[in-house]
């Protein structure tokens, strides 16, 4: 049994019990989230939403907020000295337990 959400512009397939990483949610950790924009649903029969699945959810335990690792961003021009440019990002991530997927 699995599920296709879509959360922060991206679509993530979830099992019950599975870990996710998703963009930044304004919860803490402890606290239950559900997502209502289930896209696909493979319980009892595979069916597809136009644009969702009316009724499905899946309701999830938020683990932890964070931030993934460093990435480097450097720019430059070629042959000109003063036209350097370094910068870093790190992008927040929420994890998340999947407890359970509901139609």
């Amino acid at each position: 049994m699995y599920a296709i959400i879509e959360t922060g512009g991206k679509q993530l397939k979830v099992e019950e019990g599975s870990h996710i990483f998703v963009e930044k949610l304004d919860v803490n950790p402890g606290d239950s989230y559900t997502f209502d924009k289930v896209v696909a649903l493979d319980k009892d029969g595979f069916k597809l939403g136009t644009p969702y699945v009316e009724g499905a959810s899946v309701k999830c335990t938020v683990e932890k907020q964070g931030k993934e690792k460093k990435i480097v961003i450097f720019k430059y021009k070629a042959k000109k000295g003063s036209t350097r440019r370094k910068q870093g990002h790190r992008q927040p991530y929420t994890k998340l337990v999947v407890e359970s997927i509901d139609l």
